[in-house]
């Protein structure tokens, strides 16, 4: 299950305050929401918000508490109203520059990972390019070189979502997960060389889904046969009474609040 925290609110560290009745955690990824693609007029950088900074200034108390338990955060990127995206990258060498950019973060901070999330680029503001077709696959060509043993995933979203392949290259064999984007719906994400064990066809807002959908939801993936549960806006209150709903479909057990 992933957990995506909007960390302008609340502490990604939230993640780790639920567990299963008897035992092991609800949530096996927690995604900081949201760092940004930046554009300066030459060229894309990665912008942490203050929110964003500040939970990467205090990792021991919002990060390393939920790694120590097994739990895996991830550091999710996002379109900036800028031009600037996943998919418009000029050329290799620009995608590769940005791929520093996210590497030097998750080293830096001893993340586990980056999510893509390719909303709110406004492709061609500030005379930025179209989104193309070798641009995202470049991207996450280079990030893998640099993170070889970290989690790259894909919020199925946007011109990235819809550009997987090019020159024989398809990112889905590089990604470790992909999701569906739309709370409180079923969609399986179309990534070639993602099986179902990588994808997550459900996704739920935690504070926006009625807990009937979330249930059924979660019945539904795992009779389907698929590997992933895709939550967001986990916020400051308990909410096991909530996630029991979905964690009783998804393993047998119910959520405890253990704060």
């Amino acid at each position: 299950m992933t957990g995506y925290v909007e960390v302008n609110s609340h502490s990604v560290g939230n993640v780790a305050k639920y567990e299963l009745e008897g035992g092991g955690n609800v949530f096996d990824i927690g995604l900081i929401f949201a760092a940004n693609i930046n554009y300066d007029g030459q060229r894309a950088y990665l912008h942490n918000n203050p929110q964003v900074q500040a939970q990467l200034d205090a990792a021991d108390s919002h990060i390393r508490p939920a790694q120590a338990k097994g739990i895996k955060i991830l550091l999710s990127v996002l379109g900036n109203h800028q031009g600037a995206g996943f998919a418009n990258f000029p050329d290799r060498a620009a995608a590769e520059a940005f791929a520093d950019q996210l590497a030097d973060v998750v080293n830096r901070y001893g993340l586990d990972g980056i999510d893509f999330d390719d909303e709110w680029a406004d492709y061609g503001a500030n005379g930025t390019g179209q989104p193309n077709d070798f641009s995202f696959v470049y991207l996450v060509q280079a990030l893998r070189e640099r993170l070889p043993d970290k989690l790259i995933t894909l919020y199925y979203i946007g011109p990235s979502a819809e550009r997987l392949s090019y020159g024989g290259v398809n990112a889905g064999d590089l990604l470790d997960h992909a999701w569906n984007p739309y709370y409180g719906t079923w969609g399986v994400p179309d990534v070639p060389g993602l099986g179902k064990p990588e994808l997550a066809p459900a996704a739920i807002d935690i504070q926006g889904t009625s807990s009937s959908t979330a249930a059924s939801l979660a019945s539904r993936t795992v009779s389907q046969g698929y590997g992933v549960f895709n939550t967001y806006n986990l916020g400051a209150a308990d909410a096991s009474g909530y996630l029991s709903d979905v964690t009783r479909n998804l393993y047998g057990k119910a959520t405890v609040y253990v704060g």
